[in-house]
């Protein structure tokens, strides 16, 4: 599904925090969120999903206006970097609990959840770890589950805040390698919230540079790269690419 962001203004006491936001996501693009701590990407995401209120502007969804509606009827897949695992909880069960509390006219009977379920712990390669639980697993292994719990949903977006801050560089890089596997195979919309250029460049197909609580530019890695479209963009790039 499309999904679009117009205009989105936010203020927390007195503080302008997004200022005039606005962008497009395609169906089955994944974009990114990229920029410094204060920027407004984690308040923009927060809006999208439904857990803070816009001051003003629009989300539309296939066309239709979602500004106004609750979280819970969003349908939004939610990956965060704490996992958010039920600690009581299997692997098997953690990733099926989305499911078992849609709301009834929505939610897959017993047998369908049992398959969707397995069918998922193929897709992140945990086929034998269903009745393990979150304390017995790496971090990588409770992200994939995070991630599989997301998906379970059919999400009508899938929305990613920092999820691989916390994970070594080499786990890091692997898992990244899996969401965006697991993402094209779905075909859902992604949006990414990442303080790490090498994260925006590896999954994202568009990245928007945020600053401020503006948007700087929004378009590919390697138009950002190359093409850099205000001062801020370039400086901020080109103080975190390696030196040569």
């Amino acid at each position: 599904m499309s999904f679009e962001v117009q205009d989105i203004t936010k203020s927390f006491g007195g503080e302008t925090v997004l200022d005039g936001v606005s962008l497009a996501v395609p169906e089955g693009e994944f974009v990114a969120l990229l920029g410094p701590s204060g920027s407004g990407k984690t308040t923009l995401l927060n809006i999208i999903a439904g857990l803070t209120a816009p001051d003003s502007g629009k989300l539309l969804l296939e066309g239709a206006e979602i500004t106004d509606l609750p979280a819970g009827q969003r349908r939004f897949g939610m990956v965060f970097q704490s996992y958010a695992l039920f600690k009581h909880m299997s692997v098997a069960d953690n990733i099926g609990f989305g499911m078992r509390v849609l709301p009834r006219n929505q939610r897959p009977g017993r047998q369908e959840r049992r398959d969707k379920v397995q069918a998922l712990l193929e897709m992140i390669e945990m086929t034998d770890l269903g009745d393990r639980y979150p304390a017995q697993l790496s971090g990588g292994q409770r992200q994939r589950v995070a991630t599989a719990r997301a998906l379970a949903i059919d999400p009508r977006l899938l929305l990613l805040d920092e999820p691989f801050s916390a994970l070594d560089a080499k786990v890091r890089q692997s898992l990244r390698a899996s969401v965006r596997d697991l993402q094209k195979r779905v075909g859902v919309a992604a949006i990414l919230v990442t303080h790490d250029q090498e994260e925006a460049w590896a999954l994202a197909d568009r990245v928007a540079v945020m600053n401020a609580g503006r948007i700087e530019q929004f378009d590919t890695p390697e138009r950002l790269r190359s093409a850099p479209a205000t001062e801020f963009v370039a400086d901020f790039i080109g103080a975190m690419q390696p030196a040569s």
